[in-house]
Formats: C-alpha cells, structure tokens, sequence
C-alpha cells in the first residue's frame, strides 16, 4: 500500500488547530490552591514518637540523603525484672536536594514512623536550606492525610478476623 504524501502534517495541524480553538484554562496559583489527588506525594513527614532508630530507612535509601544519630538510654527494672535499654532518636534529616522521592524509606519503616505529606511549597532559595531536620518534618505530620477507607465489598482485615 502506498503511503499518501502529507498525511502526517494535516495530522499535526489538526491537532494543533483543534487545540487553537480550545479556551485555555489559567490557574491563578499562589491565590488559589491547586486540588491535589488524594494520593500525591509531596514532602516525607515524621512521626518521631514511633521512630526506634533502626536505620531501616537510611539503609534502604538508593541516595543515602537520611541522616539518623541516636543514643542509647537504660530504663529502669520493673520489680523482679532487669533493666532494658531502648533507643533515643537525636537527629533525624532529610536531605531534600538528594531525595529522588522514590519512597523506599517509607515503605520499608516498620514502626510507621514516615508518611507522605501532600505538603510540596518548600522551595529554598540556597540548596543547602533543603537538608530538614526532625523538628520541620514532624511540622508536616499533621498535613497527611487520614488512609483511605476500605472497598465496601472487600475481605475484612485478617486482625479483625482471627481476634
């Protein structure tokens, strides 16, 4: 079959024509928010009361952008018992102009103590004021949104289930 010459120039024209005859839409921005979807993944949040510093997140990080420093403390013997030790969290950061916000680290925390923030008006005018530490990511906590509830037709939990 031969191929008619000009074909794909009145393709493109007519696309490009149609979208000429479109009215634009502008979005006045810094006045009114955009609508974001429900799942949009902004900035990484911190929980640190569920953080136990078990490094998970900066081992698994491909960029090595999380910076984690804790200390260990004794807490003191339950009668009959002996004294435990657990970890305290010092610092934790985040350097934001490494992070390829793939979300490993989030995955990966056994303690839910990372969650994705829809939060993304962070911009820095230095690079070097994009490394957050605890403090500023546990600011962004309170912006995550609550999970989203169940399919109506599916299996309850397996918690639920065997209890």
């Amino acid at each position: 079959m031969a191929r008619i010459p000009g074909v794909g120039l009145a393709k493109g024209l007519s696309i490009t024509l149609r979208h000429m005859l479109r009215k634009s839409v502008t979005q006045q921005y810094p006045e009114v928010k955009p609508a974001l979807p429900p799942r949009s993944r902004g900035v990484i949040a911190l929980v640190e009361e569920n953080c136990t510093s078990c490094m998970l997140c900066a081992r698994e990080c491909p960029d090595w952008c999380i910076y984690i420093d804790s200390h260990k403390e004794t807490i003191p013997a339950p009668e009959g018992g002996r004294p435990r030790q657990r970890n305290v969290l010092d610092r934790f950061a985040i350097d934001f102009a490494l992070c390829m916000y793939c979300g490993i680290c989030i995955e990966v925390c056994p303690f839910d103590a990372l969650f994705w923030s829809p939060e993304f008006e962070y911009a820095e005018g230095d690079i070097r004021n994009l490394l957050h530490e605890k403090d500023k990511l546990a600011g962004w906590t309170e912006t995550v949104p609550p999970p989203p509830a169940h399919d109506p037709g599916a299996e309850p939990p397996k918690e639920l289930t065997a209890a």
